[in-house]
């Protein structure tokens, strides 16, 4: 078969060995997240023919706006885990506090907790702008047959067992790594299946694009501003390109297809940074490193972080390898 007529199910049965530990449950949740988008894709595409779209009333746990398709990306995600009994435990950016996921016998012996953030960019959707799910996987620490815990959900991203993207743009393509490189797949909205059409993702070492929203430059720490000023200097391969979406996922897509560097870091706005460690830095940090570019939180590797709590905000600094490198360098300055 050839390879970019290969189905996702084909695909994820061919790679069964490399999965560590597991007996048949992580496929079976890359197929349950598969199923999910699927039904995501869905609603995102009928955005504005139906009333889906705009904020749903009330504020998450971060304290920011839910928008209508949060809540249902959220709901989507979690009753699709929860109903496949392949998992022990879920986290969501959109929830205060971790789910126990019990079997029907009332047990608790799947051995996977996912974490993830439905639905990225939301603000985007009634713009039409390009928005994304993020999820992790993790083996559980706490005994099988117990129930879970807070210390399954704080682990560091090294610890990552799988971690994927699904971008809901022009296209519909699901991205993800069980740490043996990185494979994008593009649904066939027509039959409603997954096609690999990106084997093998790698990020260039250097690139031409960074992305950051410049709107903050004066909230930005020194090293921060040093390094756009380099990024704009005239002088060998630069200027660098500013691209900017505002949904990370876009962003982080376009810069491993393209090479570049996404920049979203602390200011006096934001002390701790904004984004999430467990639900957007972490995976995307997997996927990364494992695509060939590097993650970093301005200063050393994000996925050695150990967290601290299930909604902790980190500074996050990710992309092609030398140019993460080369922000850290600036950063290091002032120290």
């Amino acid at each position: 078969m050839e390879q970019r007529n290969k189905t996702l199910g084909e695909f994820i049965i061919e790679k069964q060995e490399e999965f560590k530990y597991s007996s048949g449950e992580l496929s079976r949740i890359i197929n349950a997240i598969r199923l999910a988008a699927k039904v995501v894709s869905y609603k995102v595409n009928k955005a504005g023919l139906v009333d889906i779209v705009g904020a749903a009333g009330e504020q998450n746990v971060q304290g920011e706006d839910q928008q209508k398709l949060d809540v249902y990306a959220n709901e989507v995600f979690i009753q699709t885990l929860i109903n496949r009994e392949i998992v022990c435990g879920i986290g969501s950016e959109e929830n205060d506090d971790f789910i126990a996921v019990h079997g029907k016998a009332g047990d608790d012996n799947n051995k996977y907790v996912v974490l993830m953030d439905p639905l990225d960019g939301s603000s985007n959707i009634d713009v039409n702008v390009s928005v994304g799910t993020i999820f992790s996987v993790y083996r559980r620490v706490t005994p099988v047959g117990t129930p879970v815990t807070l210390e399954d959900f704080l682990q560091p991203g090294d610890q990552q067992v799988a971690a994927g993207y699904v971008i809901y743009g022009t296209s519909t393509m699901l991205v993800y790594t069980t740490g043996h490189g990185v494979n994008g797949f593009t649904l066939n909205p027509a039959i409603g299946t997954f096609y690999l059409s990106h084997p093998n993702m790698q990020y260039s070492p250097d690139g031409k694009i960074y992305s950051v929203n410049e709107g903050n430059y004066i909230h930005f720490p020194q090293g921060v501003k040093d390094y756009i000023k380099y990024c704009q200097l005239e002088e060998g391969d630069r200027p660098y390109t500013s691209r900017y979406i505002g949904s990370l996922v876009s962003d982080f897509h376009r810069n491993m297809i393209k090479g570049g560097i996404y920049l979203y870091p602390t200011s006096s706005k934001a002390p701790n940074g904004k984004l999430r460690l467990l639900y957007e830095c972490n995976p995307m940090a997997f996927i990364a490193e494992q695509a060939g570019g590097r993650a970093s939180d301005g200063y050393g590797r994000i996925m050695e972080i150990k967290p601290t709590e299930l909604h902790q905000r980190v500074p996050f600094f990710c992309g092609s390898k030398n140019m993460v490198e080369k922000a850290e360098e600036f950063m290091a300055k002032y120290l």
